[in-house]
């Protein structure tokens, strides 16, 4: 089992960048996948990256590549998620999600069994 705590969420200007971490206690932390998940107000909460447990292997949502960037140091039991050129409509809260080994579905919530209680990113225009 896993306990996650997001941190790094603020407010910024339209432009601006913001980097998130995501600190991981328990045991075996390079075996889990992660996972960044983003909700908005009103809406559902949505895939914005992922990272297998040794950094081979990231995804991202198609309309993030280029500006977002997972990371992580298995030293320091982390997640990383980079976030550059933010635009308003990136705000939301930003959930760090575990799974134990590779999910059969890198993009679907479901696979994700434990979850940080988010972190808000608002982003002023």
């Amino acid at each position: 089992q896993v306990q996650l705590v997001e941190s790094g969420g603020a407010l910024v200007q339209a432009g601006g960048s913001l980097r998130l971490s995501c600190a991981a206690s328990g045991r075996a932390f390079s075996g889990y996948t992660m996972g960044w998940f983003r909700q908005a107000p009103g809406k559902e909460r949505d895939f914005v990256a992922v990272i297998n447990w040794n950094a081979a292997t990231t995804y991202y949502a198609d309309s993030l590549k280029g500006r977002f960037t997972i990371s992580r140091d298995n030293t320091k039991n982390t997640v990383y998620l980079q976030m550059n050129s933010l635009q308003p409509a990136d705000s939301a809260v930003y959930y760090c999600a575990a799974r134990w080994a590779c999910p059969s579905s890198w993009f679907n919530i479901t696979e994700y069994h434990y979850w940080g209680q988010g972190t808000q990113v608002t982003v002023s225009s």
